[in-house]
């Protein structure tokens, strides 16, 4: 905990040195820089009150306006939400809108570490923390978060086997969402989630797969009825003993297994003859 906080304060000392170093102060532009500033004011103030319509600007709640003045950033980085003013035929500005924007990763054909294709596609969340970077540090943002986004799904998925893709599928965004937000930490973008939505196998990986667990689940069920038989004997065997030391629990046992078969009307009752009977004929004979 206390390396990752090492690690925030890092990095968002970084992150204002960066902002600094972009936001230029006047004086940055020179003699002729001030001249063409105090022409603009001059004609400003000589047009009012119609140039005020010109300078006043507005911006929504959700959005920054960076205001870039003969081609520097103005002082005090992004302006709003609000009004703001700007100077006319020297400055100008670029709204950045701060909203999380969410955007779907393609379906990407990965090789997995133990040799099997899979295609895997992912949703990512991300927002502008820092609209004086995502304007003056890359071209577009937005487009080059989702391809460093695919790029980095790509790489993460080939170091993983095909049983770690399908359990940790958690571990797998984690380590996608830290590895984009370092990555686009110059471009004042966080990286807030990323979620794997679906992986995709082959159909023959999926009937193999199939099979697989259809013959591990018969070979389960076979070793259950094995022991359930087992245990049925152990059982049957103490009976037999319990019957053996008494002659007329034998007895008592057909009785019972008579009752049982007269509940059913519709059965053939077979009664078994006692052996004790038939010993006095076998000894005349």
């Amino acid at each position: 905990m206390e390396e990752d906080g090492k690690e925030t304060h890092s990095r968002e000392s970084k992150r204002r040195e960066r902002q600094a170093a972009l936001e230029s102060s006047d004086t940055d532009n020179g003699l002729c820089g001030w001249i063409i500033v105090g022409l603009s004011i001059l004609l400003m103030l000589a047009t009012l009150p119609l140039s005020i319509w010109m300078c006043i600007k507005i911006v929504k709640e959700y959005e920054r306006a960076i205001i870039f003045r003969l081609g520097r950033i103005v002082r005090g980085g992004a302006k709003g939400p609000g009004l703001f003013f700007i100077l006319p035929c020297t400055d100008s500005f670029i709204n950045v809108d701060m909203r999380t924007i969410t955007f779907d990763i393609p379906p990407q054909e990965v090789l997995t570490k133990d040799s099997v294709t899979v295609s895997v596609d992912g949703v990512v969340y991300y927002r502008v923390q820092n609209a004086t970077l995502a304007v003056a540090n890359i071209t577009n943002a937005d487009a080059a978060t989702r391809l460093l986004a695919q790029t980095t799904l790509r790489n993460v998925l080939g170091t993983k086997n095909l049983a770690e893709i399908l359990s940790d599928r958690n571990e797998i965004a984690h380590s996608m969402q830290s590895t984009l937000d370092d990555a686009t930490d110059d471009w004042g973008i966080k990286v807030e989630r990323v979620e794997i939505k679906d992986v995709k196998l082959p159909q023959q990986l999926q009937r193999a797969m199939a099979a697989e667990a259809e013959a591990s689940r018969e070979a389960r069920a076979k070793v259950i009825a094995a022991e359930g038989e087992v245990n049925a004997s152990r059982a049957l065997k103490e009976a037999s003993l319990v019957i053996a030391e008494s002659p007329s629990g034998l007895q008592l046992r057909y009785l019972q297994t008579l009752n049982t078969i007269a509940a059913e009307k519709n059965s053939t009752i077979i009664f078994p003859l006692p052996m004790d009977m038939m010993q006095a004929f076998m000894k005349r004979d």
